[in-house]
C-alpha cells in the first residue's frame, strides 16, 4: 500500500491540518508517513497545500509530483493541482467554492459541498474535516475512528470540545462521497 495525496486550498481553510491529521492517523495505525506543508508568506487567505504520503514501507520522498488523490478546497487549487492527479486517480473538490468542471476526463471526480455540510456539522471551520471524510470514504487509507483520535491528539485539551463537531463533519463528508460511489464503479 502506497498512497500519495495533495491537499490544497487557501490559508485558513485547514488544508494543512487535514493533511496533518491524515498523516498522524496513518502513523497511529503503524504505517510509514510523511507530511510536507507549503504555504505562501501571507498564510491566511494565501495559497496553502501539503503533500501526504502513507505507506506500508519506508517513505522514499515526502514530495508528491503525481498523486493518487488531490483534494482541492478552492478554484485556484483546482487549476494548479488537477494536472498532478495520476490517470485513474481521484480528485475530491469542494463544490461550494468550485463552480467549474475539471478539464480531465481520465480521473474520478467527487464533488462535496464541504462548506454546506460543515455548517450542518456545527461550523464552517470543519469543512476540512468534511473533505477529509469524503477523501477517506473514497480511498480508505485509515479508519475514521483513528482520524478522531488523531484530531484529539493534535489539537490537545484546548480543542477537546470540538471533537464531536469534527466527528460529525467526517461522517457527513463520508456519506456525501458514498452517494457518488455508483458514478465511479467500473471506472
Amino acid at each position: 500500500m502506497l498512497e500519495k495525496i495533495v491537499f490544497a486550498g487557501f490559508g485558513g481553510q485547514g488544508v494543512l491540518l487535514a493533511g496533518q491529521v491524515l498523516a498522524y492517523s496513518g502513523m497511529m495505525e503503524g504505517k510509514q508517513v510523511s507530511w510536507f506543508p507549503s504555504y505562501g508568506p501571507e498564510m491566511r487567505g494565501g495559497t496553502a497545500n501539503c503533500n501526504v504520503v502513507i505507506s506500508e514501507d519506508e517513505v522514499a520522498s515526502p514530495v508528491v509530483d503525481i498523486a493518487d488523490c488531490v483534494v482541492v478546497m478552492n478554484r485556484p487549487s483546482l487549476e494548479m493541482f488537477e494536472k498532478n492527479v495520476s490517470p485513474g486517480g481521484w480528485l475530491v473538490m469542494n463544490s461550494d467554492l468550485i463552480k467549474t468542471e475539471p478539464l480531465r476526463k481520465d480521473i474520478k471526480v467527487v464533488k462535496i459541498p464541504a462548506n454546506t455540510l460543515a455548517e450542518q456539522a456545527g461550523g464552517v471551520k470543519t469543512a476540512n474535516m468534511v473533505i477529509l471524510g469524503a477523501y477517506n470514504r473514497c480511498i480508505g487509507t485509515v479508519q475514521n475512528s483513528t482520524i478522531i483520535k488523531a484530531f484529539s491528539k493534535i489539537m490537545g485539551e484546548s480543542k477537546k470540545h470540538m471533537i464531536a463537531m469534527n466527528a460529525k463533519a467526517l461522517e457527513l463528508g463520508a456519506y456525501a462521497a458514498s452517494v457518488q460511489e455508483d458514478d465511479h464503479r467500473g471506472f
